[in-house]
């Protein structure tokens, strides 16, 4: 997702709303301000409504069932209206979702920790989030939410799936995870999840690794925290683990690629009207030369897309593991005078040669598929080892995907 509202993103389950913006990366500084403004509204705007308002006066007169909930009426009708776009990221958020969005950057929620998206009606997960209670019950990227205590999710809007699975802490909620047609029952205990989105140490052979989970309020300043440690330490390589990475804030986001890359283009905003807007790094990086490979997978997401694209067009670094996730839009949020939200899709991002991800995803320079099955109990990180081993020199054999016959 990338980052322009008043303050935060996504909708994320953890449940909770890291998805609908974490995974946005999609909140971007630059969006238009008209956006909002209200004078797009149309001349016979009186005209156009009066089905509108002959359908309440209906209801409100005849319906069997009264009386009827105005506010249930309201939020339905703003619903329908942006369900017309065909958007899964244009969506409206009633206020107690609204809130749970924007706390939702501050780094703090209550919940299972997993960013999920409507996939074709599917409550799908995008990624669990590092060590949230989801990730600790093995959910996995591409998992599709079937039922949260006995409710059926599907078909179900996501911000009312999530607020079926999200709760208080403690608390547990039992879900059917339908897992590549394999329906499994798994109970889960909330948490309180604080998410730290920035993590790192020194691998053997010098070779300095950070782990990005998410793009928040304070990873910028975590990064920059981070880096001058590491940098200490004379690191001959560097790792920048994006994988299961939802995304975030635009601003956050190029504030990050600035410490990876020298000066020139991050990404270019692409506008309905046609108009491109560019987002450039300065020449001021801590880690702007230092040999470079970046873990992406198909938990990797909007604004962790936006990096990697970028590291990659530049020739600053490669890509191992698989493809992304293939969010290329950019929203903005508005909030209403309900304390509701809305976010809505404004633009899309493009890679520094202008290349497109959205639904596409980005693909690596080296595939590299992870085990299936355990050894000894452990899952080796066969991305992570292919990551030490090229920076080291040794050749790394690329293992792409088999293709889909029939496709």
């Amino acid at each position: 997702m990338i980052n322009r509202f008043t303050t935060g993103f996504t909708i994320a389950i953890l449940m909770v709303f890291a998805f609908l913006g974490g995974y946005v990366l999609a909140q971007s500084p630059a969006a238009p301000l008209q956006v909002f403004a209200g004078t797009a509204v149309s001349s016979n705007v009186s005209e156009e409504f009066t089905p509108f308002w002959e359908v309440w006066d209906l209801v409100h007169q005849r319906y069997l069932r009264q009386p009827v909930d105005d506010v249930a009426l309201v939020e339905g009708a703003i619903d329908g209206m942006l369900a017309t776009l065909d958007d899964p990221h244009t969506r409206y958020l009633p206020p107690q979702d609204q809130s749970a969005a924007q706390e939702s950057m501050a780094g703090e929620f209550q919940g299972i920790g997993a960013e999920v998206e409507d996939v074709d009606g599917n409550i799908t997960v995008v990624s669990p989030i590092d060590g949230s209670p989801a990730a600790a019950a093995g959910i996995r990227p591409g998992d599709i939410l079937r039922e949260a205590d006995g409710v059926a999710l599907t078909g179900m809007d996501v911000a009312e799936a999530a607020a079926l699975v999200r709760g208080p802490a403690g608390t547990t909620v039992s879900l059917v995870i339908d897992r590549d047609g394999e329906l499994l029952n798994i109970d889960i205990v909330r948490d309180v999840i604080k998410l730290a989105t920035v993590r790192g140490e020194m691998l053997d052979g010098g070779i300095a690794y950070v782990r990005l989970s998410r793009f928040g309020n304070t990873t910028d300043e975590e990064l920059s925290d981070l880096l001058l440690e590491l940098v200490a330490q004379d690191p001959s390589g560097l790792i920048l683990d994006l994988r299961h990475n939802p995304g975030g804030a635009l601003d956050s986001t190029v504030k990050i690629a600035d410490q990876f890359l020298d000066e020139g283009m991050v990404l270019f905003e692409r506008f309905g009207d046609g108009e491109e807007r560019p987002f450039e790094a300065s020449d001021e990086g801590l880690v702007e030369d230092i040999p470079m490979v970046v873990l992406i997978d198909e938990g990797s997401a909007s604004a962790s897309e936006v990096l990697a694209g970028a590291i990659q067009d530049r020739g600053r670094g490669v890509l191992i593991g698989q493809v992304s996730f293939g969010k290329g839009t950019v929203q903005t949020w508005h909030t209403l005078s309900n304390d509701g939200g809305v976010r809505v899709t404004i633009a899309e991002w493009l890679t520094p040669e202008k290349g497109s991800i959205n639904g596409t995803g980005l693909t690596p320079d080296y595939y590299i598929p992870l085990p299936e099955t355990a050894v000894d109990g452990e899952f080796e990180d066969t991305q992570l080892q292919a990551a030490i081993d090229f920076l080291q020199g040794e050749t790394i054999i690329s293992v792409p995907p088999e293709p889909d016959l029939q496709n």
